[in-house]
């Protein structure tokens, strides 16, 4: 009998655990997209700060610019203007999806969904990843 209650145990146990690791993917495919969506935010919070800024008039910005900056480490180094740095992000946040700090970028002159840079100014950014979301939509229409 206990020989029998012990292969019994084992088979349940093996059903939950084959239950639980596709359970277990999809949590740690949410956390990705969560930290995905956390700096995306961050970057575009920092450009859109840099352009409220440039708007401003706190400091000057190249004619054909629109008021965006030129690359991401602009945002990072910050302006000078006037003795005063006006710094937009601490760091640039590496994407989870492609675990690299290489952003898509696209700017005000590129098509909405253009998958190349024009190189003017970075008016939006996206994660270079071919995945699909859990909810179905690509990561880089983020």
């Amino acid at each position: 009998m206990t020989l029998v209650e012990l292969i019994v145990a084992t088979a349940i146990l093996l059903v939950l655990t084959s239950m639980a690791l596709p359970m277990a993917r999809v949590v740690v495919q949410r956390e990705k997209e969560q930290r995905l969506r956390h700096a995306l935010h961050q970057i575009r919070s920092a450009i859109d700060r840099y352009k409220d800024a440039a708007d401003q008039g706190a400091f000057r910005v190249a004619v054909d610019s629109d008021g965006y900056p030129p690359n991401l480490q602009t945002l990072v180094r910050g302006v000078d203007a006037g003795g005063k740095r006006y710094r937009f992000l601490r760091r640039i946040p590496k994407d989870p999806m492609t675990n690299s700090f290489d952003w898509g970028l696209r700017s005000d002159q590129d098509s909405p969904h253009a998958d190349s840079w024009g190189g003017q100014n970075v008016f939006d950014v996206y994660t270079r990843s071919q995945g699909t979301a859990l909810d179905g939509t690509p990561y880089k229409d983020w």
